[in-house]
């Protein structure tokens, strides 16, 4: 189950443990860079493997990384034939394996937002194929249209990112594969002041949501006061007066009927030194036997949002 994956932390639950920070993050979100990671549940060559996306960004370039879990003593994986200078790398981390591909997009090298990789997951070719040429970015890492990030298998696209499908399976000369990859997990690390945002989609079939979250603060006698506002949609959802007492909890809201349970830790936030980051956490949760309720327990529970939101002075 991917709730045994990505568990929330133990300051919340006792004995669960936070998932690990990718390397590629951890080293962006220490430059300053803004970072986002996706985690996509794929079926490749008859086996359900994870597909990692991370997009990064700073002030000169955005960065795209791909990379696949293998499963355990695979070792290190082949590197085959590349294309569009993308940097290939395969680690075996713990008892899983995993291969990598790498794209740095600097202003100056337009032709690597072209390219294609082939390389090896236990013994299976996997093709990863991308055309950012033409993406449009906004304030976020992830493009917001105009390209694709496909990934093949066997002559199936196995998971398929951005809006030109037909371009893709063009290039790609492979057809749809018949399971859709299905995204299980979002990891986000946010730069601000004062007011984190960020976008969700709680299950498949949802819409995509607004999330923002920020802190406002008074003076009191003795000290200071701070309260925290988190807004889905542009809806308050959580309320928390004197967050330096209540630093660290959570609270279940609603959302389009949908029940979402809300973590945050805010500790470091209030007394922490230098550059220093809250975490918080958006698990949906299914609904109770014999609900009416529209959801499919099966497909759409199964995701969890991570956001790291980063305080600057």
């Amino acid at each position: 189950m991917m709730q045994d994956l990505f568990s929330v932390p133990s300051c919340f639950s006792s004995g669960e443990k936070l998932p690990d920070i990718p390397t590629s993050t951890a080293a962006a979100t220490r430059s300053g860079q803004s970072a986002v990671t996706l985690i996509y549940r794929a079926e490749i060559s008859g086996h359900s493997r994870l597909v990692t996306v991370t997009w990064c960004r700073n002030l000169l370039t955005h960065g795209l990384s791909v990379s696949i879990e293998g499963s355990a003593g695979n070792g290190k994986d082949k590197i085959g034939r590349e294309y569009g200078e993308a940097s290939a790398s395969a680690d075996g981390a713990g008892d899983k394996s995993c291969s990598a591909c790498k794209v740095e997009m600097q202003p100056w090298h337009f032709w690597r937002k072209y390219g294609a990789k082939q390389f090896q997951v236990d013994g299976n070719i996997i093709d990863v194929v991308w055309d950012l040429r033409s993406a449009r970015f906004s304030d976020e890492p992830e493009p917001l249209c105009d390209y694709y990030v496909a990934v093949v298998s066997e002559e199936e696209v196995v998971l398929l990112l951005g809006n030109l499908k037909k371009e893709a399976f063009r290039r790609t000369g492979s057809r749809p594969s018949l399971q859709d990859a299905v995204l299980v997990c979002k990891k986000e690390h946010v730069f601000s002041k004062k007011r984190f945002l960020t976008k969700a989609r709680f299950h498949d079939k949802g819409k995509l949501h607004d999330i923002s979250i920020e802190c406002s603060t008074s003076n009191l006698t003795g000290g200071m006061d701070v309260d925290m506002v988190i807004k889905i949609d542009g809806c308050v959802n959580v309320l928390v007066r004197h967050l330096q007492w209540k630093f660290r909890g959570n609270e279940c809201i609603s959302i389009n009927k949908l029940k979402v349970q809300v973590y945050w830790d805010a500790h470091d936030w209030l007394f922490g030194t230098g550059m220093r980051h809250a975490l918080f956490i958006f698990k949906p949760e299914p609904p109770s036997p014999g609900s009416n309720s529209d959801f499919n327990t099966d497909v759409y529970f199964d995701f969890c949002l991570f956001l790291y939101a980063w305080k600057i002075e």
